[in-house]
């Protein structure tokens, strides 16, 4: 009979998240495995259940993370970007195509989960507060009457289905750098004329 590892890691919580994370991107989440994690953290295969029960916990907690980075990174390109709606939609846009395009399979991953019945409220929460950064951004828009009155609710919609658009053409592949960037230009200038009062 094999004995056990003792637990002896000093961040398992983050360290199995961040090795999932690289196998999610290298291989997909159905070859995510908590043992094969235990293995790769040089732990006992027991020792994960301290932090996560299931795999699906693990995919849940890393789901999670990535729409914490995501809503990170937004708010941060919006902290900067300056007080004009077109300079806060150019922030927030390429921000967002930043993020899909450098984390294709975890964007997947948190998109994938938002909407099934049994999402933690956590993960629930997480997707408002993002869906909020859009409402926000054109509430602020309206406030400064560079966008046109209406309901902010439906005139987000178009904001979030020309980024994702945008971002869904990126992850085909098939553009050039500098066509990408001309694209989320174009883009931006199509959204701001359908938002101008």
């Amino acid at each position: 009979m094999m004995k056990a590892r003792p637990y002896h890691h000093g961040d398992l919580r983050s360290a199995l998240l961040t090795l999932a994370e690289g196998t999610l991107r290298e291989r997909g989440p159905a070859e995510l495995s908590l043992r094969e994690l235990a293995r790769e953290a040089g732990v006992s295969p027991a020792a994960p259940s301290r932090h996560f029960k299931t795999k699906q916990a693990l995919l849940d907690a890393l789901a999670l993370e990535g729409f914490q980075r995501l809503t990170a990174a937004l708010d941060a390109s919006l902290a900067q970007a300056g007080d004009t709606f077109a300079q806060r939609l150019a922030g927030l846009a390429r921000t967002y195509l930043a993020f899909a395009t450098g984390n294709t399979a975890l964007l997947d991953l948190m998109y994938g989960r938002k909407h099934d019945p049994d999402a933690t409220a956590e993960l629930v929460a997480a997707t408002e507060r993002l869906k909020n950064l859009a409402t926000d951004l054109i509430e602020s828009g309206q406030r400064r009457g560079e966008v046109r009155p209406g309901p902010v609710d439906r005139q987000s919609v178009p904001l979030m289905v020309a980024l994702q658009g945008l971002t869904a053409l990126a992850l085909t592949g098939g553009f050039t750098e500098e066509q990408l960037d001309e694209g989320v230009s174009d883009t931006i200038a199509f959204v701001l004329r359908g938002y101008a009062p």
